[in-house]
């Protein structure tokens, strides 16, 4: 028998009936209800389309959404990173207490959440009323929004780079710092290149829990107009309004602006993944 006869199997059986119950089960799901967005939006006219998404009142609520959602993914990425790397790296009482408090915004309701932010921070509030006596506003301001940003994607960057902390040895880093490098240079050039494809990925999954978010961000942002209205209040505003074709227009926009930087998070990760390897 020729080799070219010979059938390769795979180790794990019914790999094509898995992948064709994947597929189905994506494409019910997930590609199905996208493509309706885009063929209900089709069936307007390119003008009022265009007037919809040039709407100040609409343009005001994209960058509402994408400044707070980019600057709490940010914040994340960075206290996220320092709370991994406190519960990998050192022993405390209460650590796993801690660790257990990381997944309450994943199990919370985020109308709960935002209740309770705004409980804290409003002007009256536990905490609201000291900021205020400094200057500082947090309720009914975008600051409150990325507040509330902060707390529900503060888990995807801990949970994401928590794992690799945990896989990394450290016989690397004691090594370099045998050599004569010091601790921050140790984790600038070996530890931070092989966490930053994780990084991304908990940054990418924060942002875009962020720019969806609405239960935990209703009640802190005001929801004012041309202020601190979100993207997806304005898209309930249009369905109670009965503007199915405008509330969808507006959900396609925030789609195509997700899937753009979600797409230059994933080449960056991708770039960061083949530096790893190469070194």
């Amino acid at each position: 028998m020729t080799m070219s006869r010979l059938k390769v199997r795979n180790v794990l059986p019914g790999f094509g009936l898995s992948l064709g119950f994947t597929i189905f089960y994506l494409g019910l799901i997930v590609l199905i209800p996208l493509a309706g967005i885009f063929i209900k939006a089709s069936g307007m006219p390119l003008n009022e389309i265009w007037s919809t998404i040039t709407n100040p009142r609409v343009i005001s609520s994209y960058k509402v959404s994408l400044l707070t959602a980019l600057c709490a993914a940010a914040v994340n990425a960075v206290f996220g990173l320092l709370i991994a790397w406190v519960l990998v790296r050192y022993r405390f009482p209460g650590k796993k207490l801690i660790d257990s408090l990381i997944d309450l915004p994943f199990a919370l309701p985020t109308a709960v959440a935002g209740i309770a932010l705004t409980a804290i921070y409003a002007p009256n509030g536990w905490v609201g009323k000291y900021l205020e006596q400094l200057g500082i506003k947090v309720a009914f301001t975008p600051l409150g929004i990325t507040v509330a940003l902060i707390f529900i994607g503060l888990p995807f960057v801990v949970r994401t780079v928590q794992p690799v902390l945990q896989d990394l040895e450290k016989d690397t880093e004691e090594a370099a710092v045998m050599l004569g490098a010091y601790r921050l240079r140790t984790f600038w050039s070996v530890l931070l290149p092989e966490l930053i494809p994780s990084l991304l990925t908990g940054f990418a999954m924060a942002f875009a829990r962020g720019i969806g978010e609405y239960g935990s961000v209703v009640f802190i942002s005001g929801n004012m107009p041309m202020k601190t209205e979100i993207a997806p209040l304005l898209i309930m505003t249009k369905l109670e309004q009965y503007d199915y074709k405008g509330a969808t227009v507006i959900a396609m926009v925030m789609l195509i602006l997700s899937f753009l930087m979600l797409l230059i998070i994933n080449y960056l990760q991708w770039r960061s993944n083949r530096r790893v390897i190469a070194n």
